[in-house]
């Protein structure tokens, strides 16, 4: 199965030479490992290692899974107003995050577009830090300063390594290695030592499965990896199964997924605007694009007897295959009298589903989950239902 690697979080090109591409502090065991690597949000990046795709997705969702996601932005925010001014970047409620709990944020244009997604985690004491996607670290960090740098203290965070170790056995393996660390929940976390070595960890990740994210200074990152891949449960892990296990759990990819051309309501990300934020909230508004998002809320919940089609063209749906025929990003997607209706955004056959999946956006009145569509393959329609996310169900860890 191959890796498809979507243009904006593959921005230099598969030929590009090795000598152009950055590199994470775990480069070097990447190689050692057998890890056959590929350019990837100007980085040189492990797609697979040599027991290959299918094997490492089926790893993570049986055991535990090593990822390497050094290449993505962290960033701390910081000052007595740097909730309230990062709030105004976004439709989610940053104010009322407690400390010690994460939440996943949407940073919009002035259009409503995503121009990234992200997550950030309330530090306490007026601190918040700040995980972005890595081909949209440099320019998120440069709309942050632009936006609010004159009400907080932006500092990027270049000097820190990231690693996720995602899987139903990972809160076991990292409590041998750091006991107490099981008493955290889904998103939340804090500083902790992972077998001596300084780490901030959060419980969360991108795979659908239980499991944490681990912030490292980058100078540890190879002693903590080995330190983590010694472990009896724990193999390395690669984009590529990464990409397979985000998409079972309906989890968008930023640029393939979600884009400055979309909005969170189209997108169907609507539970990630809270009701501060929505008309009625005590914190309704105020952030870029609220008038066309809150209109869209309206017309998504059918608040005037009817959902309003006008107003919300189109939505984010997944998407199953009748036959058992991948259907890929791109795809274009019909109605059965032939009507162009929508795209595929991002489609593979699941290696635990055991079905081609995908998920694209779709003409509101063929979103309702169960409609008959059609994707045009090589030029012959595959006959597709619209199907509720995740196409596996989530094991997020929440006590």
């Amino acid at each position: 199965m191959a890796f498809d690697c979507c243009p904006q979080e593959c921005p230099v090109a598969a030929s590009a030479p090795e000598s152009e591409l950055l590199k994470t502090p775990l480069h070097a065991l990447h190689l050692e490992l057998g890890a056959r690597m590929v350019p990837f949000a100007g980085y040189s990046m492990p797609v697979q290692y040599p027991a290959g795709l299918m094997a490492e997705h089926k790893h993570t969702r049986e055991a535990a899974g090593l990822f390497d996601i050094s290449h993505m932005g962290q960033l701390r925010l910081s000052g007595p107003d740097a909730a309230a001014a990062f709030e105004t970047l976004m439709p989610v409620d940053v104010i009322d995050l407690p400390a010690g709990k994460q939440r996943y944020g949407l940073l919009l244009d002035d259009k409503g577009g995503i121009l990234d997604d992200l997550m950030f985690f309330n530090e306490g004491n007026g601190s918040l830090f700040v995980i972005v996607n890595g081909a949209c670290k440099v320019a998120d960090i440069a709309h942050i300063q632009q936006k609010i740098g004159q009400r907080c203290q932006v500092q990027p965070l270049p000097d820190q390594a990231l690693l996720a170790l995602q899987g139903p056995r990972a809160a076991a393996t990292l409590a041998r290695l750091s006991p107490g660390i099981e008493r955290f929940v889904f998103m939340t976390g804090g500083a902790v030592q992972v077998g001596g070595i300084d780490a901030f960890v959060t419980r969360s990740g991108y795979t659908g499965e239980d499991g944490f994210e681990i912030s490292v200074a980058a100078k540890d990152a190879d002693a903590l990896a080995r330190l983590l891949l010694a472990q009896p449960e724990v193999k390395p892990i690669g984009l590529g199964a990464r990409n397979s296990l985000r998409l079972e759990a309906g989890l968008c990819l930023y640029g393939s997924d979600i884009d400055t051309g979309t909005t969170p309501v189209e997108a169907s990300l609507n539970w990630a605007i809270q009701k501060v934020r929505r008309n009625g909230g005590a914190r309704a508004g105020g952030f870029p694009g609220a008038e066309k998002i809150l209109a869209q809320l309206v017309a998504a919940t059918g608040a005037a007897g009817h959902l309003d089609h006008d107003t919300l063209k189109r939505r984010r749906v997944g998407l199953v295959a009748l036959e058992r025929i991948p259907v890929r990003d791109g795809t274009p997607l019909q109605s059965f009298e032939g009507q162009d209706i929508g795209q595929v955004t991002s489609g593979l056959l699941g290696p635990t589903a055991d079905r081609p999946v995908a998920m694209g956006y779709v003409a509101t009145a063929f979103a309702e989950p169960g409609t008959r569509v059609q994707a045009i393959v090589r030029g012959k329609p595959v006959p597709m239902e619209v199907s509720t996310l995740p196409f596996v169900p989530t094991r997020y860890y929440r006590g």
